[in-house]
């Protein structure tokens, strides 16, 4: 099975249907008040990078980093697989992906928020090097349905150099 990774936009009524589905899978899990997911508007600013994770021309999963270039950090947003393509290796993927663009822009760190009862995703992140850490931003650091974590990325040896 071919899985490509690609650039995404949210004029794609196939991103959209997956921001929706994210959306009802979330609030069935959480309360209101532990829901932390960026609007569609906020993907399509000039500091996030979208990607969708396609299958032919079927989109079956997403994800997107926010980059703070002025902090030198990303954070994690949106990761989501449609459930009858899950176990796939396309959450590994999609993460490759934005922590590639991550790194490229010259991010030294990767941040994220998770909920709870997400076991494989937080599985996943740890798998691929994430540790646990304090809230940040504008996370409540008393929301006992979110876990935070972050990775320290590899610098780029063209910025070592140049410094």
């Amino acid at each position: 099975m071919n899985i490509e990774v690609r650039r995404a936009v949210l004029s794609d009524p196939q991103i959209l249907r997956l921001i929706s589905n994210l959306d009802n899978y979330q609030s069935g899990l959480y309360p209101a008040e532990s829901n932390h997911l960026d609007s569609p508007h906020d993907l399509q600013q000039a500091d996030a990078f979208l990607v969708g994770a396609f299958i032919g021309d079927h989109a079956v999963g997403m994800g997107a980093v926010k980059l703070s270039r002025s902090m030198r950090y990303g954070e994690i947003k949106r990761i989501y697989v449609e459930e009858g393509s899950r176990r796939l290796g396309i959450s590994r993927q999609i993460m490759g992906s934005l922590e590639e663009h991550a790194r490229l822009q010259g991010c030294h760190s990767l941040v994220l928020e998770t909920g709870i009862y997400q076991k494989s995703a937080i599985r996943l992140y740890e798998c691929l090097g994430y540790h646990y850490r304090t809230a940040f931003g504008d996370y409540p650091s008393d929301d006992p349905h979110s876990i935070y974590m972050q990775k320290n990325l590899v610098v780029p040896v063209t910025e070592l150099l140049e410094k």
